[in-house]
């Protein structure tokens, strides 16, 4: 959730940016080259702008809505709000934008020469949220990581320099691996904001309501349902995993970092015995650490 701050007109960039330390994985760690973090934090920002409308989890005060244009009785209709970030979006491309994360984000978008499409496909993918608040088959939801994952591994491998179309589909792999990984952490805040995640199908077939899911802790049904959704999520950064071992040098180091930060997640969840009810269950540094070396490892003996 955003911190509650006074609003100022330079408030809302660094509000935004400072929820990089949150993430299951590290944003734009120090050890990369300079020019790497400012482009990975310029498009972080914009990353997280969009889901912070989508999610109503603005800073207070309406910053964001006059820096796009927005007038103030419509400063809480999402779609409204969303409709002038993507006006702003293409200003970034033909024009000056008027958010300053947008501004921030323009040199990266010229320098690396990245498309609009993975910036749009964030965009669509927080529409959908304001549409569908349920998920009928897993095919279903991973059509919806590819709106609002995959995307972010794309735009990586464009600021790096190193995107194919292999380490497109591994990237694609690992994105959705941890947009999955997020959504069985916060199952109890996504029910909150009306929305679940979890494929109704699967919660058929393990026999669980959304009363279950409304509950303090998670029942028997429940914890082997996000037993099952966990695996799921584990075989896809298994898939993905090779991408580190096609890449080199620093690059090696964030890709291990976003594998490892999947896996930490999992082993929290599991550790937890799959009840991620009562609390969302969060890896530890050290947890993190072997993970990452057991991803880099493994990334030796391939590469």
């Amino acid at each position: 959730m955003t911190r509650i701050r006074q609003a100022r007109p330079d408030a809302t960039p660094r509000t935004t940016l400072d929820k990089a330390a949150d993430e299951n994985f590290p944003v734009a760690p120090f050890f990369l080259p300079r020019a790497w973090r400012d482009d990975l934090m310029a498009a972080y920002g914009y990353a997280r702008l969009v889901d912070d409308i989508g999610d109503g989890d603005l800073a207070p005060g309406g910053a964001d809505a006059r820096l796009l244009g927005v007038a103030p009785e419509d400063a809480e209709d999402r779609g409204v709000m969303l409709d002038a970030l993507e006006a702003d979006l293409h200003r970034v491309f033909d024009s000056t934008p008027r958010h300053p994360l947008l501004r921030a984000l323009q040199p990266t978008v010229r320098r690396r020469g990245l498309t609009p499409e993975p910036f749009l496909g964030l965009l669509a993918a927080n529409r959908q949220d304001q549409l569908v608040r349920r998920y009928e088959t897993y095919d279903d939801l991973l059509a919806y990581c590819e709106l609002s994952a995959n995307p972010v591994g794309r735009i990586v491998l464009g600021v790096t320099g190193t995107a194919t179309p292999e380490r497109i589909r591994r990237s694609d792999a690992i994105c959705t691996a941890l947009q999955i990984v997020e959504h069985l952490q916060d199952v109890a805040e996504d029910l909150g904001r009306d929305r679940i995640y979890l494929p109704a199908e699967d919660l058929k077939r393990f026999h669980v309501t959304e009363d279950d899911l409304a509950r303090p802790t998670a029942g028997a049904s429940v914890r082997s349902l996000i037993a099952f959704e966990a695996e799921r999520a584990r075989a896809l950064l298994e898939e993905g995993t090779p991408l580190v071992g096609s890449v080199h040098g620093r690059l090696r180091l964030l890709l291990a970092g976003f594998a490892a930060g999947g896996h930490a997640a999992l082993d929290a969840i599991a550790a937890a015995g799959f009840d991620v009810l009562a609390r969302p269950p969060k890896p530890t540094k050290p947890s993190l650490m072997r993970r990452a070396g057991t991803v880099l490892l493994a990334a030796r003996r391939e590469g």
